[in-house]
């Protein structure tokens, strides 16, 4: 039996700052043999200066991202990699969600702007699995994982990020969802966690279903 049904071509693992999105996409890129695509928050210069200044550095950061993202994609649709199935931690719908939170009225009327006229189309991924954890579990993750320009975010800002991912996540339904909650799962250290959710996605049968498995 494969990893990995056939059908899903293209997984797409979300989640916000500390839920655990890029470590899962990475196991499953490598356990499946499919080909990673995610995101480097590394290369962004303006993330340490937005983590430490909001105000002035969230719309470049903002704007980073998107381009970065939109490039990824780009790539993504003019080569070959769909050849094996591809494994992201991001899905580009969910970019306007960052706006939304981090800009003012003027800022986010101009990211809006930008946004239409480039008219970022990427297709919807075959799933999309949704990594939740409590606002107080993210802070955790984030202050025990120890990235240097983490250490500035602001509680608050990681509460109101997981609020922001639950009402949009309420919403989606461009691709069939599973979602995951993750308060008591350590893909990369517990192996039977791994197992359970691979067996999880290969049940998957409905266009919304859940994943809850407790301590």
């Amino acid at each position: 039996m494969s990893l990995l049904p056939e059908k899903y071509r293209h997984i797409a693992v979300e989640g916000p700052i500390g839920a655990g999105k890029t470590t899962l996409a990475k196991l499953l890129a490598e356990r499946s043999g499919s080909t990673p695509l995610l995101e480097d928050p590394d290369a962004n210069p303006f993330l340490p200066g937005f983590y430490q200044d909001p105000r002035r550095y969230a719309l470049p950061a903002q704007l980073f991202f998107l381009f970065q993202r939109l490039h990824q994609m780009s790539e993504l649709k003019q080569s070959d990699l769909f050849k094996r199935a591809t494994i992201s931690d991001f899905i580009l719908d969910k970019d306007p969600l960052f706006a939304r939170l981090t800009l003012n009225d003027d800022e986010l009327r101009l990211y809006q702007q930008v946004y239409a006229q480039l008219q970022p189309t990427a297709a919807a991924p075959d799933l999309v699995i949704y990594l939740q954890a409590s606002p107080e579990m993210l802070v955790e993750r984030v202050r025990r994982r120890g990235i240097s320009y983490e250490r500035t975010i602001a509680e608050d800002y990681l509460f109101r990020l997981a609020e922001s991912y639950a009402r949009f996540f309420y919403q989606y339904d461009a691709a069939p969802l599973l979602i995951v909650n993750s308060e008591h799962l350590n893909f990369a250290t517990a192996p039977q966690h791994f197992e359970l959710l691979l067996e999880r996605i290969r049940d998957m049968r409905g266009a919304r279903e859940f994943f809850n498995q407790g301590e």
